[in-house]
């Protein structure tokens, strides 16, 4: 007998979802509404799936930057609860390691893990403020303060500041490296549907076991793995607070507020409901998700656009499909065999799947830009994104007393103050 299309109380905290037609079936043109779900045996099916999607990008993140990998996995899964809860619901997400925290993290490895989740709190707390204020003034805000030109000169920048680092991941173990990047390559763009969204994860499963074949693994790790036991606790760590280490850190947020208003819109456009009003409750969300993170030891999160294709693909935008992915990510969190079995990965595949890593949050810049149209022939929009550009990149380092900052911190502020005057200038002149 089917299941009776009723409405729970607890559906307005993002916890209660009504039968979608018979629960077996997508009525013909329509979607599984994020309030709504289908049976329980396919919702964990298709929940299953946003693991998947969520695994390869999440895990590759503190496996480059050294961090935990079943803390920052067990926070991950803990910040997509709390996101459901604060946005009721209302907007389907698995909150993942963001990429856009690889570059401020490898540049302040010299100043210890405590530091570095230091850096984390900071972006999360400003990034929960910054939803604070959406909330209470609206979500067009956002482009007055960080219109396209600016957001995606950041965001390009902080991917490309990073190419030495893959460049140099690459050259130690060539061979894997290109057998990797192949992979990746041919798999994305050869690969029929969701497979073809999981070629970072399957490259690298590929340049593992080609690393595993030819003696590319380190003794060391390998013999971590085999002592790992089954079950365990996530090891859990607290943050200090340095201020060159919070001050390169901080632009991340131009990235996280990128990716989550662009994903509140997207789903908005799928789904056919508008979600401008909880545009802020997203980003306050995100912003405690990355903070939380940051004072346990866990990575900063960001909405996933990987899971996005998931739910295109099944036409399945229900909640409840992502509290099946926060649990199973919080259980396997439990696993030091699994964590140690991550962080058997050898450079060389991490060189080939960062090559494409960086260049794609690079272009993802460029995509703002094209998005919005920015004109590129107004020289305030040229010479403000040129110089951004070339500092990121160059990784431009200077010392403010005994405060060094990189290229991602003054390519980010440098265009945070340099354009508003500018363009200031310019229209007066005009």
């Amino acid at each position: 007998m089917n299941e009776p299309v009723k409405t729970t109380k607890t559906a307005r905290a993002g916890v209660g979802w009504t039968l979608h037609g018979d629960g077996r079936r997508i009525t013909a043109g329509g979607v599984v509404a994020p309030d709504e779900r289908l049976s329980w045996p396919r919702t964990v099916g298709i929940g299953m799936q946003h693991v998947i999607a969520m695994f390869g990008a999440t895990l590759l993140v503190p496996t480059i930057t050294g961090f935990p990998v079943t803390t920052t996995l067990l926070f991950s899964g803990i910040g997509t609860a709390l996101f459901l809860l604060i946005t009721r619901g209302r907007v389907p997400s698995y909150l993942g390691s963001s990429f856009a925290f690889i570059a401020p993290l490898t540049a302040s490895a010299a100043d210890g893990p405590a530091a570095q989740l230091g850096g984390i709190v900071a972006v999360g707390v400003l990034l929960a403020v910054v939803g604070l204020v959406v909330k209470a003034l609206g979500a067009r805000v956002i482009d007055a303060v960080m219109p396209p030109v600016v957001t995606g000169a950041i965001v390009a920048l902080i991917g490309l500041n990073l190419a030495p680092t893959a460049a140099g991941s690459f050259e130690a173990q060539p061979l894997i490296a290109a057998i990797t990047l192949v992979s990746i390559l041919v798999v994305t763009v050869l690969g029929p549907g969701l497979l073809g969204r999981l070629g970072i994860l399957v490259g690298v499963v590929i340049g593992w076991v080609f690393a595993a074949a030819t003696g590319g693994l380190a003794d060391d790790r390998v013999a971590a793995l085999r002592e790992a036991a089954w079950f365990g606790v996530p090891e859990l760590r607290g943050p200090t607070f340095e201020l060159s280490v919070v001050l390169v850190a901080l632009p991340v947020v131009i990235v996280l507020i990128a990716e989550n208003v662009g994903h509140v819109k997207a789903v908005a456009a799928m789904t056919g409901r508008n979600l401008d009003d909880v545009a802020g409750d997203a980003l306050f969300a995100d912003g405690l998700a990355t903070t939380l993170a940051g004072f346990g030891g866990g990575s900063g999160t960001t909405t996933y656009a990987e899971n996005i294709g998931v739910m295109a693909a099944t036409r399945v935008y229900s909640t409840a499909a992502y509290w099946v992915a926060a649990v199973t990510a919080v259980v396997l969190a439990f696993s030091p065999k699994f964590g140690a079995l991550v962080f058997t990965v050898p450079d060389g595949v991490l060189g080939g799947a960062t090559l494409v890593l960086y260049g794609l949050i690079g272009i993802l810049g460029v995509r703002i830009w094209m998005d919005a149209k920015v004109d590129f022939t107004d020289p305030v929009n040229l010479t403000v994104v040129a110089a951004a550009l070339v500092a990121g990149i160059g990784d431009l380092t200077l010392s403010i007393g005994s405060v060094e900052l990189g290229g991602i911190a003054w390519g980010s502020i440098g265009i945070l103050v340099a354009y508003p005057i500018l363009r200031k200038l310019a229209d007066l002149r005009s």
